[in-house]
């Protein structure tokens, strides 16, 4: 019996992973298409819609769309959105939290992290952490930090394993170690506690 129980969890943990994302998958789809169709069946005649059309034509607008906001006119104005957004109260935290996740976990922005770090938490302990802010923590305390002998202030993000969350925190360059280690691996070892994660 013992056996049997171990082999139906065995298969559980084998095949839940690849039935939870195929799930995902198929009901981000399904999301898309549901929210694609009215409008599709408004703009176009009504032969002319298929099942499908309305995730192709979601692919197609954020082309265009990652083509826009690449055009110097459109930069500014969307600047200029976030600058509005970010002068509402209430709506600049909905909004600020969304955009900084968009910007975590997004592969565009994955430019500004631009290092995988170990920092020196005392007692030969070490969390995982991306450096993010190096002239933001410039600005903040200065070169030399708030006092002395902290040295040059960075900003460093350290997710939560099992979680979407972490804290930024402004640590002296002097506790940080470079990790030899690609953004997407460390990221995944940081989120999943480590496990069936790579040696570093």
């Amino acid at each position: 019996m013992n056996k049997s129980l171990k082999l139906v969890l065995q298969g559980l943990a084998a095949l839940l992973p690849l039935g939870l994302t195929l799930y995902f998958l198929v009901w981000l789809l399904l999301t898309v298409e549901q929210l694609a169709r009215p409008a599709l069946l408004w703009l176009l005649p009504g032969h002319w819609y298929f099942p499908g059309l309305g995730i192709v034509a979601v692919i197609v607008v954020l082309f265009f769309a990652g083509l826009l906001v690449n055009a110097y006119v459109i930069r500014h104005l969307l600047a200029w959105g976030d600058q509005l957004m970010e002068s509402i109260p209430l709506v600049k935290s909905v909004f600020g939290a969304i955009k900084d996740m968009m910007r975590v976990f997004s592969l565009a922005e994955k430019k500004e992290m631009k290092t995988v770090v170990a920092v020196d938490m005392g007692n030969d302990m070490y969390l995982i952490g991306f450096m993010t802010g190096e002239q933001a923590g410039k600005r903040l305390f200065g070169e030399s930090g708030p006092d002395d002998n902290s040295g040059d202030r960075v900003g460093v993000y350290l997710p939560m394993s099992y979680q979407i969350g972490g804290f930024t925190v402004y640590i002296p360059r002097s506790r940080l170690k470079i990790l030899d280690i690609g953004i997407e691996e460390a990221m995944r070892i940081a989120i999943t506690g480590g496990v069936k994660g790579k040696d570093l």
